[in-house]
């Protein structure tokens, strides 16, 4: 690599020096537990002093401690090369390969089981949280890819790990950069946890604000309504079940038309894409299927195979899209139902449930029309419907929120990773 190549297209102003290439093994000594050391399950306790670290605690570049087992004093100290202590980084070398973490908030000693590597610096001219960043990014798993040699490794030899090429600056620009992707990390956990607890919220409030089998009132409701809920069957609550059409013998798909063809994996979790995943189909078709599906404002898409019981509320009369034959379009009767509410009850657990198990097939499981038709949705007065689909769909655009940070976060670091290393 000439001088030219080793210097990053973004970097921190005051920075111009290139960046130098070293093999892994002349910066850092990789240790796990040897054949001989392995632990039977029995040895792996629900409780202790000492944790055991394997591949299914990672999380995110990170240990979840919580899930971890612990393993007795013995065990710890059979080899201090894989005690790991806050700071460690670790790398998995069984299961899902090539894993990292950065350990901290360790209040315990820890430990290792067989699967892990644990990756140990030998100069002070490295920073630790860079070399974690470095390990972390898309680098290490392309290298293993290289030397699978036509076949997937199963396992990450250290002879595979050792010869890997970590370029780098010098350490105060390590430092820098690793500090930057760790208060990024850091951010992109905070806004995780939000949308975390957004989401338990609202599941544990479509359980309460709707009534158990058993009863006829919610646990939690809205002030000025006590009246008792109806128990209702779709069929009584739906003017208008349809589906969309198959375009086999019916139109051509991808033929030079610009209209988004909708299927069960363009619309999830309440949202609608229209993006490069739809298929798309031109005018003569777009008229073709909706002379069966008549989409119209109001309506509910429907996942009826695969996500069953996902929905979409349509916000307005599409102009260039339809559905397939797998979307079925439930049109509520809005004199006995609001169409907000009825979608957001849909994903409660007293319909939802009720889909579920009655879904048919062991590969594709699907519901029928005519069980749909019987599914039973609780009615409160059309006031107490409003306000409940009002309130659903502000949280619901609250997650959304969330979701669209963290979404940016992402991309900003998936960015950067690209941009700031060589």
């Amino acid at each position: 690599m000439d001088e030219k190549s080793l210097k990053p297209q973004l970097r921190f102003k005051e920075f111009t020096d290139a960046w130098e290439q070293r093999k892994l093994s002349k910066i850092a000594t990789m240790h796990a537990r040897i054949g001989w050391q392995n632990l039977r399950k029995s040895e792996f306790l629900d409780s202790g002093d000492y944790y055991l670290i394997t591949g299914t605690d990672f999380d995110d570049g990170k240990i979840d401690l919580k899930n971890c087992h612990y393993v007795a004093k013995e065990r710890y100290e059979q080899d201090k090369n894989i005690q790991v202590k806050n700071g460690s980084i670790l790398i998995t070398k069984d299961g899902t390969l090539g894993k990292v973490a950065y350990v901290s908030n360790l209040q315990k000693p820890a430990t290792l089981n067989a699967g892990v590597f644990n990756v140990e610096l030998l100069t002070e001219d490295t920073d630790r949280k860079y070399l974690f960043q470095y390990l972390k990014a898309p680098f290490l798993m392309s290298y293993v890819s290289q030397k699978a040699t036509g076949g997937t490794i199963k396992h990450l030899n250290q002879n595979i790990l050792v010869d890997f090429p970590v370029i780098r600056p010098k350490k105060i620009e390590q430092q820098k950069i690793g500090t930057f992707f760790s208060n990024l990390d850091n951010l992109i956990t905070l806004h995780q946890r939000k949308l975390d607890k957004l989401s338990n919220v609202k599941k544990a409030l479509l359980e309460k604000m709707f009534p158990k089998n058993d009863s006829d009132v919610p646990e939690i409701r809205f002030k000025g309504f006590t009246d008792a809920w109806e128990q209702r069957k779709f069929d009584e609550v739906i003017s208008r079940i349809a589906t969309g059409l198959n375009p086999r013998d019916n139109f051509k798909l991808n033929s030079g038309g610009t209209n988004y063809y909708v299927t069960i994996k363009n619309f999830e979790h309440g949202h609608l894409h229209l993006d490069e995943n739809c298929d798309k189909i031109d005018d003569t078709a777009l008229k073709q299927i909706q002379e069966r599906s008549d989409l119209q404002k109001d309506d509910i898409l429907f996942s009826s195979i695969g996500r069953v019981g996902d929905c979409y509320l349509i916000e307005s009369k599409p102009k260039n899209w339809n559905i397939n034959e797998s979307v079925f379009t439930l049109r509520p009767n809005k004199a006995a139902v609001n169409p907000l509410y009825m979608f957001h009850t849909i994903h409660a657990d007293c319909v939802l449930s009720y889909i579920l198990n009655n879904v048919t097939g062991s590969t594709f499981k699907s519901i029928k029309i005519s069980d749909l038709k019987k599914a039973i949705i609780p009615l409160p007065n059309k006031e107490e419907q409003k306000k409940l689909g009002i309130f659903l769909s502000k949280l619901d655009n609250l997650i959304t929120l969330h979701q669209r940070k963290l979404e940016k976060l992402k991309n900003i670091k998936k960015a950067c990773l690209e941009k700031m290393f060589v």
